[in-house]
């Protein structure tokens, strides 16, 4: 039984110098960002719809796109920007795809339910833009918005849902319900008994046209890998084809560290010919 939700969350303070990796992020996506602006292949700070923080970043491969990867960044819906993850984007980029990191309106300002919908706007508003199959990856908040968009009460159009084949949550957060028995978090993020309930992906009905791919670190919170164990399996017994992928030894903010990586089996299950790892990563 745990006693201390907010403790079940935290993750900076059990990760080795967890307090730098912000900075680090920070200066790795400044250098992929001015790497592509000088090959002119950053198309930047992309409308999506009326709020100050309703912007995308769009990153261009070397030639015409294969389809769409949208990242969605994670920080409990309370903290940083796209441009705080732009070089998560190298790994699909270099695959060929055209990559894109929405920032949104975070908490308190905006509710989670609105959340959703931001990210439903962002994805429609690239769906215009980049023809071809679209593929969605998030971080642990990021998570819980992606797998949002392949629920039955999508945001996204039919014409947009059709495109989607795969989603990619990475440490992702799926049953909301515990948040609200963490003060400290929940002083923030105002989630009621309700909101819990229509935004947790595990609760909710998912679209069985769409994979789904729920990625841990072996090494994280045992939350974090009960949230992705929980969405697996629910969402396998309503006829989606499912995946869960515990990587050794990795912790809560070097899992998504991959993504840079073009061959890395992250990268190849985000955006591989097949949306899955194929390699000796083990799976459950």
């Amino acid at each position: 039984m745990i006693d201390d939700w907010d403790d079940a969350y935290a993750n900076a303070k059990y990760i080795p110098d967890g307090a730098s990796y912000p900075d680090r992020w920070t200066a790795d996506a400044a250098a992929f960002r001015a790497e592509m602006i000088a090959g002119g292949r950053l198309d930047a700070d992309i409308e999506y719809g009326p709020g100050p923080r309703n912007r995308l970043d769009m990153f261009l491969p070397d030639g015409p796109a294969k389809g769409l990867a949208v990242f969605v960044h994670g920080g409990f819906w309370q903290a940083f920007d796209k441009s705080t993850w732009s070089h998560f984007a190298r790994g699909a980029v270099e695959n060929g795809w055209a990559a894109a990191l929405p920032s949104y309106t975070l908490a308190p300002t905006a509710r989670l339910t609105a959340m959703t919908q931001e990210i439903g706007a962002a994805v429609e508003t690239l769906a215009a833009r980049v023809e071809g199959p679209i593929r969605l990856a998030g971080h642990s908040a990021g998570g819980h918005l992606v797998t949002r968009m392949m629920c039955s009460d999508s945001p996204l159009s039919p014409d947009t849902r059709a495109r989607l084949s795969h989603v990619l949550s990475i440490s992702g957060l799926h049953d909301l319900r515990p948040l609200t028995l963490a003060p400290k978090m929940n002083g923030v993020l105002k989630i009621d008994a309700a909101e819990a309930r229509a935004e947790s992906a595990a609760l909710c009905d998912p679209l069985p046209t769409i994979a789904l791919t729920a990625w841990v670190g072996a090494a994280e919170r045992p939350e974090f890998i009960r949230q992705s164990e929980l969405l697996a399996n629910v969402w396998a017994g309503c006829a989606v084809e499912t995946r869960l992928v515990i990587e050794p030894d990795l912790h809560h903010f070097n899992i998504v560290a991959g993504l840079a990586d073009r061959d890395s089996p992250i990268t190849r299950a985000f955006v591989g010919a097949d949306g899955w790892p194929d390699d000796g990563t083990r799976v459950s």
